[in-house]
């Protein structure tokens, strides 16, 4: 039995130099759909053809090569935390929130992997 449950989507985020240029590359190159640019938060997300993943570009003068962190949609990220901070599990510092938007926690495995949980804020905005 697993301590929480995560919904189900999937967003593979990313480090990118420039949101704009890579989603349209991720477009051109494999057919994905962009869906959304969040110029305010350096956060752009696109769609890509598996139901439920999507792929997360965030804006960074310096990406690290190679930086490609899963995120787990959950319904209630501070439960989750909870849980998992209780079967101690090691978090990367306090629970990021961009208002009416999301909720993000970084966690580790085992092998020191970077993992990350997501709340959707956006549900209550409309």
């Amino acid at each position: 039995m697993s301590l929480i449950s995560v919904d189900q989507t999937i967003t593979i985020a990313m480090s990118v130099k420039d949101r704009h240029v890579s989603a349209k590359w991720y477009e051109n190159m494999l057919g994905f759909e962009q869906l959304y640019h969040a110029d305010e938060a350096g956060w752009s997300e696109i769609k890509t053809n598996t139901v439920g993943v999507t792929i997360g570009l965030g804006e960074h003068t310096k990406p690290a090569p190679g930086n490609c962190v899963p995120v787990f949609g959950v319904a209630d990220l501070d439960v989750a935390r909870q849980k998992l901070e209780r079967a101690e599990v090691k978090f990367d510092g306090e629970t990021e929130v961009v208002e009416g938007m999301v909720k993000t926690a970084t966690f580790y495995d085992p092998d020191g992997n970077a993992l990350m949980l997501a709340e959707d804020l956006t549900a209550g905005a409309n």
